[in-house]
């Protein structure tokens, strides 16, 4: 079984985690040298324009589309509609976890307070039935 299954190659997706970008889609276009990449959304889908980038600031997806290098941004939208990216990205367990943590951000005081009461009472009755199943 292969150690490493997520290289960095052109038409790989990734997850950009820092910069202006971050929390978007792009993919990766070319190879620019050990620690760039050349990536486009496409623009119109993930709304990342064409760039250089570093590593650093991203992290690889277990999606790949299937275009050559340097490939115009019509060829581009045309692969992710064809692989329907967003909805595969949508299913992940990854995807998921962002948008349970962006959701939980944005709650106000009372909402966090509703949510801290509601555990509460979620506590009580699975104690309250594991010591009748003590019993």
């Amino acid at each position: 079984m292969p150690t490493f299954t997520r290289f960095v190659e052109v038409g790989r997706i990734i997850y950009i985690d820092y910069g202006d970008d971050a929390g978007k889609l792009a993919t990766i276009i070319d190879i620019v040298d050990q620690n760039k990449a050349l990536i486009e959304g496409p623009e119109e889908i993930t709304g990342v324009a064409r760039q250089v980038i570093s590593f650093r600031r991203v992290k690889l997806t277990d999606f790949k589309v299937s275009i050559c290098r340097n490939a115009r941004a019509k060829t581009l939208k045309k692969a992710w509609t064809d692989a329907d990216i967003l909805k595969k990205w949508g299913e992940t367990n990854w995807a998921k976890k962002i948008e349970r943590k962006r959701k939980r951000e944005s709650l106000n005081d009372f909402e966090r307070f509703n949510v801290m009461i509601a555990k509460k009472k979620k506590a009580h009755i699975i104690s309250k039935h594991m010591k009748q199943l003590e019993a």
